[in-house]
Formats: structure tokens, sequence, C-alpha cells
């Protein structure tokens, strides 16, 4: 499967805020490629933008994931899945609970290289990244500016054995309303 559109600023995936834009749930593998869309109003418990799930871990290539909200995961959530990002903007999404931009539930450890992650917010930790329960993404050439956390992590949030690996990172102008970790806040992980 591939799906590619014509480029993200004119070819638009609008979920009407009926649930995830876009679902992966299959165990679809790096053959499955979304290129080329922004995916956008999105709204649903779990990944309000994309959610990957049951092992899928699809390729997204020249994406914008923006104005998405979920409880978990406004942008992309990803559970037990490892999707690759290039060159994906992850922007204006939120939760109420974690993950305002992407939230790593359970054994999903992603490659994010060129990726911006920013203007991101939610209620609890995690307003750019949140990693749980063994979720150890790759980043390369990544910049995580501007996202907000209720409690923890304004950038990122690493929680109970989650390893993240951080290469060419920049993490600036996060904030927290209350408790700690602006920039990255370490609960039982490294």
């Amino acid at each position: 499967l591939k799906l590619v559109g014509a480029d993200q600023e004119t070819t638009i995936i609008d979920g009407d805020n009926a649930g995830s834009v876009v679902t992966f749930e299959n165990g679809e593998n790096s053959t499955a490629v979304l290129s080329g869309f922004t995916i956008t109003n999105g709204s649903s418990e779990y990944g309000g933008g994309i959610y990957c799930a049951s092992s899928s871990s699809p390729s997204l290539e020249n994406v914008t994931i923006s104005g998405n909200s979920s409880y978990g995961g406004g942008g992309i959530r990803c559970d037990e899945s490892s999707p690759t990002l290039s060159n994906v903007t992850i922007s204006g999404n939120s939760s109420s609970n974690y993950g305002g931009g992407v939230y790593l539930y359970e054994n999903s450890s992603p490659i994010l290289e060129n990726v911006t992650i920013t203007g991101n917010s939610t209620g609890d930790g995690g307003g750019g990244i949140y990693c749980w329960s063994n979720s150890s993404p790759g980043l390369k050439n990544v910049t995580i500016t501007g996202n907000s956390s209720g409690y923890g992590g304004g950038g990122i949030y690493v929680s109970y054995i989650s390893n993240p690996s951080l290469e060419n990172v920049t993490i600036t102008d996060n904030t927290v309303l209350e408790g700690t970790g602006g920039g990255i806040y370490c609960h039982a992980g490294s």
C-alpha cells in the first residue's frame, strides 16, 4: 500500500472530528507508505491524527499532522508499533491526558528523522512526546519547540524503562504548568 498526495500543503485529509484520521492496525510494515498529506481535524480517544496499533510500522514521509485532538496522543499514538517518520511536522495538536504531539504506548520505538514537533499541548505529561513502558524512539535531526504540558515534560516525558536516543536534537521553549522538566522529564527511564 502506497498512498501519495501531491504535496502536504495542498493535499489534505480532514477527519471532520469523527475519529482518528488515519489508522494502521493490521500489522502494516514499512512498505505501507503515507506521503504528501496534511492530516487534520481528527478527534478520538487514541491518536487524533494517526493511530498505529497491533505491531503496525508504516512509513510516514513528507506529512504534516496538525490540529488534531485526543485523550492520548493528539497528533499520533503508537501502541506496540514503530513507524518511521521522515520529513514530518507535528504541530498544534492537543490531548487531555498524555502526549500532545506523540504518545508512544508500550513497546513502541519509532524512528523520527528530520521531524519538527511544535506547538502541541497536553493536560498531563509530554507536551511534545510521551514515552511509556519500554518505548525507545530514535530521534535524529529533530526540533521540539513551543510545546506545553500540565505536569512534567513540556518537550519530552520519559517513563517506565523507556530509553530514547537523541542525535542532533533541539529542545527549546517548552513549558510545564506545574511539575518539572520543561525540556525533558525522566521517570524510571534514561
